[in-house]
């Protein structure tokens, strides 16, 4: 799990860095349109690509091109878990190559 408190206490650092610190195995790389994308190293996919599954607040979104998470500002971000394996067993098949759970702040919280 990466937090908002281990982004802000790493301001000058890309979150791809930050990512790829706190949890083991996760690929962090820069999507062609500026975003990001992740990807769970080991993954094998049902669909023919092996990007994970995001489910951002509670809600299952499917990822940008070559995977890339869109349109989320890491300062906005309350905290992103990482499941894989039987954890990510909840979501069934389409948690095959992972889940990236992002939660983010809502208002009013700093």
């Amino acid at each position: 799990t990466v937090t908002a408190e281990d982004i802000a206490n790493h301001p000058n650092e890309p979150i791809e860095r930050v990512l790829q610190r706190k949890v083991p195995g996760l690929v962090v790389t820069r999507a062609a349109d500026g975003g990001i994308a992740l990807q769970i190293r080991g993954a094998t996919s049902f669909r023919g690509d092996n990007a994970p599954l995001y489910v951002i607040d509670d809600t299952p979104i499917e990822p940008g091109p070559g995977g890339s998470l869109p349109g989320i500002d890491p300062y906005t971000i309350e905290s992103i878990k990482v499941l894989k394996g039987a954890d990510a067993g909840i979501y069934g098949i389409r948690g095959l190559n992972g889940v990236i759970v992002i939660t983010t702040k809502k208002p009013g919280k700093r």
